[in-house]
């Protein structure tokens, strides 16, 4: 069965998608049609934060892109030995928190301990850190994206854990993605399953992917990575047929694998 994954490959792999190598598993033909594009802004000021632990309590990454900030600092100027040598381990005394695996592997790359991987959403981890860390603490640092949800600083400063934010790229839809998407349908037809990744992907993509699919909409089952995408995706109308329940490779394909059959 056809199965249409709306996300960014994953940087830095030397082997396939994580994703495209689970469904294949399960003897499906995934497609990986890239949604988004990516601006990285404020290094510097990240790069200036990065080498001040001390003026921080510790830091919070909710996606692979904030990660890939701090390595491309680390890299432009040429501070990657000073990290190594002293940095990355006064950050190692404080608390790392993390959303998902594949956040948490690539700040181990930097040498640093992430916590809470297994929190999943951004909500989760809230109430993780909150946990943790008491009032009044030094300011958490939290490099993030344009599109960031307000949920998690919300929860944090209502109970006084203070929190230092700073946008470090910016989101737009992928340039090609409408011409993509018309060629898939086009060559591969109504795919069995979508996988949205997003909030940001369902609103890029879900009208296009209307349009092209017309009256099969409905035959189509809809997977998402996790509660809010899958919630974007109710409140656009369509009916959600899994829901990870981990943000992982092998726990969506095991959910679509279960809603084809």
């Amino acid at each position: 069965m056809n199965v249409l994954l709306l996300k960014e490959p994953r940087d830095g792999d030397s082997g396939p998608d994580p994703y495209v190598k689970e469904l294949t598993s399960y003897g499906h033909k995934p497609t990986l049609i890239p949604v988004l594009s990516f601006k990285f802004v404020s290094l510097n000021s990240l790069s200036d934060r990065l080498f001040q632990p001390e003026k921080h309590g510790g830091l919070i990454f909710t996606s692979p892109r904030a990660v890939e900030a701090v390595r491309m600092c680390l890299e432009g100027n040429n501070r990657r030995k000073e990290w190594i040598s002293t940095i990355k381990d006064k950050w190692n005394e404080k608390s790392v928190y993390v959303v998902g695996r594949a956040t948490a592997a690539l700040v181990q790359e930097l040498g640093l301990i992430p916590q809470g991987e297994e929190t999943g959403t951004a909500d989760v981890l809230s109430r993780f850190i909150l946990e943790k860390e008491d009032a009044g603490i030094l300011p958490l640092l939290f490099p993030c994206g344009s599109l960031k949800r307000e949920v998690l600083p919300t929860a944090l400063r209502e109970n006084g854990v203070s929190l230092e934010t700073l946008t470090v790229y910016q989101t737009a839809e992928h340039p090609d993605l409408e011409r993509n998407l018309m060629d898939y349908f086009s060559k591969q037809g109504i795919p069995g399953s979508i996988a949205f990744f997003s909030p940001s992907g369902v609103k890029f993509c879900l009208e296009a992917v209307r349009r092209l699919a017309g009256d099969e909409l409905n035959k189509i089952k809809f997977a998402a990575i996790g509660p809010t995408t899958a919630d974007a995706m109710v409140a656009e109308g369509l009916c959600v047929s899994c829901s990870a329940v981990r943000p992982t490779a092998q726990d969506l394909a095991a959910g679509i694998a279960r809603a084809l059959q």
